[in-house]
């Protein structure tokens, strides 16, 4: 089963968990951000990446440029790990790793939470790849992937066991729209996947696809 299937499965279930109430304002607050047009304006195919250097989960700052001195970067912007959709993407891309680093890549995640909840998920879900902490959403910015929450969904989310405050170290209710990127040595962006719908994440059969032409065209 891949990725995108799993996703359309844990949607279609938390469709028959969730409250009426809750549906109806997640649904006009997915609306609203489609209609923001904030996926068309992110960084996309083409784009020169800016630089990147994030402490991840152990306090070890990690620098993308670096890493692309050696090879293609893969780069995922997630939510959290409290996002279960994030978790699948997350687990998905753990079990193609191996295939994406024969590709001679890299991959590295990043999110707005704390290296310490970012350890959280990273033992979790057994990853090998850096989880990178954006506190305050500083490079999602650069990227154009931010989005604040809507007042009317803050009490949605607490009700769930939500706490973006506690897990961000911020109360900004700032977001990454979740995002995969393939970047070239060149720091040029090979392909994009931006959806302001955060149940849509790129399969990582597209992005094996993408290294691969990029190995052809080297």
């Amino acid at each position: 089963m891949t990725l995108t299937q799993d996703l359309a499965n844990l949607a279609a279930q938390m469709q028959t968990q969730l409250p009426e109430a809750a549906k109806a304002e997640m649904a006009k607050a997915a609306q609203n951000l489609l209609e923001s047009g904030i996926a068309d304006n992110s960084l996309s195919t083409g784009d020169r990446i800016p630089e990147i250097t994030l402490p991840d989960a152990t306090g070890q700052l990690v620098s993308v440029s670096k890493l692309l001195k050696s090879g293609p970067v893969v780069i995922s912007f997630y939510r959290g790990g409290w996002c279960p959709f994030c978790n699948l993407e997350l687990r998905a891309l753990q079990q193609a790793l191996p295939e994406i680093q024969a590709l001679g890549a890299a991959l590295v995640e990043i999110t707005p939470e704390t290296p310490d909840n970012s350890l959280s998920t990273t033992e979790k879900h057994h990853l090998s790849f850096p989880v990178l902490s954006d506190q305050g959403n500083r490079v999602a910015q650069s990227f154009g992937l931010v989005f604040t929450v809507p007042e009317p969904l803050r009490p949605i989310y607490q009700s769930m066991g939500i706490d973006l405050p506690a897990y961000n170290g911020d109360d900004s209710f700032e977001l990454p729209l979740p995002a995969t990127y393939v970047v070239g040595r060149d720091g040029v962006i090979a392909h994009g996947f931006v959806n302001a719908n955060y149940q849509k994440r790129q399969d990582p059969e597209g992005i094996l696809m993408v290294l691969k032409n990029l190995n052809v065209t080297a």
